[in-house]
Order: structure tokens, then sequence, then C-alpha cells
């Protein structure tokens, strides 16, 4: 299985070209939770915008085929964020989810964090934070949208720094208890705020991050550092998102792209 540190990977690679039959899909364990995952995880970020109902439900069919059983996605998709289509992309893999068994699937999505940082949320007008009032409502629309009685893993989506890390962790514990979430994670998310949020947990015996969602690629490599270092010692299993990132800087050098490639809307 390796160390919880080592990445998975998101990527869109077998929606166009199948894995050979002989292929056989690699797992991991979710930081140190029951809950173990094919290698590679399917993002969803642009259905609903870039990609339709139709191409989404083709990606998510081929990648089931392929052997990945992880996908992630959030109240805030698809990105970048507008009030018009929020939460659509949880409504596409939801409808999507009806035609599989609910147990041969792991779906991760995640609660935004509040708007008055780097980016503003198109949910609850704008008005999301991580508190016990944001948190049961986001939870409750996800699992409306996403036509489940659970999630597997709930992540939050950036943090709040200038409050209390367990008034975001206790509402997430008693999700958990309550059997609507089986594990948490964070996204976005320092090296101090990982180790105070873990930190907060165990000293009130509460349900800790067993994963982080963070930028990781060769244009990004700011991972590799302390908060590869933490993952490692505390048993915290690294998710990254956008790691072919390397590619939008090419595409960004280009006289001329399509007006939906990915690097023409958010970079």
């Amino acid at each position: 299985m390796g160390s919880a540190y080592q990445p998975f990977s998101f990527s869109g690679y077998f929606a166009i070209t199948p894995f050979p039959r002989a292929f056989i899909m690699q797992t991991k364990r979710l930081g140190r939770s029951p809950i173990v995952v094919s290698k590679i995880c399917m993002g969803t970020m642009t259905f609903g915008a870039q990609a339709d109902e139709k191409m989404s439900h083709r990606i998510l069919d081929q990648s089931l085929d392929a052997g990945i059983n992880f996908f992630d996605t959030a109240e805030n998709y698809p990105v970048p964020p507008k009030e018009e289509w929020a939460g659509t992309t949880e409504e596409i893999v939801g409808r999507w989810l009806k035609t599989k068994r609910r147990d041969e699937v792991i779906i991760a999505t995640k609660v935004s964090g509040p708007s008055h940082g780097w980016i503003k949320s198109a949910q609850r007008a704008g008005m999301t934070a991580l508190d016990r009032h944001n948190v049961m409502r986001a939870v409750e629309a996800s699992l409306k949208r996403l036509g489940t009685d659970y999630i597997d893993l709930y992540q939050t989506h950036w943090p709040d720094h200038g409050t209390g890390h367990e008034h975001a962790l206790e509402a997430l514990d008693d999700l958990v208890r309550e059997g609507k979430v089986r594990i948490i994670g964070c996204s976005n998310e320092t090296s101090w705020g990982l180790m105070k949020a873990l930190s907060v947990s165990e000293q009130r015996g509460l349900a800790r991050f067993e994963t982080i969602q963070n930028n990781h690629s060769l244009n990004n490599r700011r991972f590799e550092d302390d908060l590869a270092q933490v993952c490692r010692q505390e048993g915290v299993s690294s998710i990254p998102y956008s790691p072919w990132r390397v590619a939008c800087c090419r595409v960004s050098i280009m006289a001329e792209r399509p007006p939906m490639a990915r690097g023409s809307l958010i970079i």
C-alpha cells in the first residue's frame, strides 16, 4: 500500500482511451481509515460546464470500467463558481450514481469554506462558513443532489484560520456518528492548519482529517516540503488536484485556445 502521504492522481486520460483489459488498478488506504480506494481518483469539477451530462456520464462509466472506484466532487462545482450552476456537478454525479451499486463507488465531496478569503462560494448567497449551521445545511443539500444517504469522504474545501477548528470538527464528528459521513478530510490547507486540526481532534476525541486535497503538480511543488512531512508522520493521505497543471502553462502561451478549454476559464 505504501506510506500514507504518497499521492493519488486525478486523470481524464481513460475518458478517451480506455485502459487495457489486463490492467489491474492499484489501491490505497485513505489515511488511517478502513476505506481503501483505487489509486486514481476521478475529479469532476468541469462536469456541467465544459462537460455536459452525456459526456460526464461517459467519463464516469469509462473510469469505473477501468477499475477506478473513487470520485471527487464539491457543492461549489462546476468551476469557475457561478450561482446559476452551483451544485450541478453533484446532480450529474448523483443521476449517474443511481445506475450503479452504491457500495461499489466511493464518493467524496466538499463543503465550501468562508467567502471572505481567496474565493467566494456560489452556495448560500456566498455567506458560507465552516460552522455547524453551514456544515449541516451543506451536507443535507449534497446528500439530496447526490441521491444517497451517506458520503464516503466529506472535506472542507478551503480553511478558515480566523476561527477555531473545533467549530467545523465538532459538526463533522456528529455527521460521522450519525452515519451520514464515513470519514472527513480537508482541502487547500496549510501545514499549520492540518496539524492544528489534528491536534484539536486528538484533544477532544473528534473525528480527524484522514486526507488532504491540495494542488500538487510539476508546476506546483509546495506540498513536497513541510506538508509532505506532516502527512507522512501523521498518516494523512494526499489527494492532489490538477496534477497535469503544467499542461495549463503550455496552453496559456498558445496564440489561440478553444473557447471552453480548461485554461481559458481557470488557471
